[in-house]
């Protein structure tokens, strides 16, 4: 059944115009008045709606029952990535959402190929929000990963360091100490924030300040992977 996310508040019982993406889908996938779809706002569940209008541009629709589904992962996991090239950030974006991702706050870091500010920071996150909110949509998630706004990595490590981050903090490493992930997870552990570094990894300083805040270097083996399979093939590890 075809799912899409509303910003606003759903509540049973209510009718509503669809946002002009979800409208403009509903209209490429040829459904009509009297058509079942599903909803999600993003604060948990779904519900049931029902097609009532087609115009040539909007949708109407009825909202339904509230149905309790939770497909989240178990272990929640906050991914720190190191900016990269566009294309790389949309697919990893995309794909750390599919997996269970819980946020993403994109840092600035030495090596970063992408350099962002301004205008174009804040048009680039919402851009990478919109590609979460699609990934929900497709997996069946129904709380969606908050995209944070772009920060500096040195400034990231200094606000970890400052709020006292609950749960585990891991650092993917290539360095020779990395624990290898499996082993360094702790049992029943269900928060954990994940540093990944951009294309070329991250600085030696960088690395030294990641560790000075509290996060262990870990290992995924001896394969060397790119800056956007790193991550995920994590994310996989910790949340399936």
């Amino acid at each position: 059944m075809p799912r899409f996310h509303i910003s606003t508040d759903l509540t049973s019982g209510s009718e509503l115009m669809l946002p002009p993406g979800a409208a403009r889908h509903v209209q490429v996938l040829r459904l009509q008045p009297g058509a079942t779809i599903t909803l999600f706002d993003g604060r948990g569940g779904e519900w049931d709606a029902q097609v009532l209008r087609m115009g040539r541009s909007d949708v109407q629709v009825a909202v339904g029952e509230h149905h309790v589904v939770d497909c989240e992962a178990t272990r929640q996991v906050h991914l720190i990535t190191g900016l990269m090239a566009s294309d790389r950030m949309d697919w990893l974006i995309e794909k750390a959402t599919e997996l269970g991702a819980a946020s993403f706050t994109p840092v600035l870091a030495e090596r970063s190929s992408l350099r962002l500010s301004g205008e174009r920071a804040e048009k680039k996150r919402t851009h990478w929000q919109a590609v979460a909110i699609s990934a929900c949509e497709q997996s069946g998630r129904n709380l969606v990963p908050v995209v944070k706004p772009q920060v500096a990595f040195e400034a990231q490590m200094k606000s970890v360091q400052a709020s006292e981050l609950s749960g585990q903090k891991l650092l993917l490493s290539l360095a020779e100490d990395a624990i290898p992930l499996r082993q360094a997870l702790h049992v029943g552990q269900d928060e954990v924030t994940l540093i990944s570094g951009p294309e070329g990894g991250l600085s030696p300083k960088e690395e030294a300040a990641a560790r000075a805040a509290g996060f262990v270097p870990v290992s995924l083996g001896r394969q060397v992977l790119r800056a956007e399979t790193a991550p995920l093939a994590a994310l996989a590890v910790m949340t399936i």
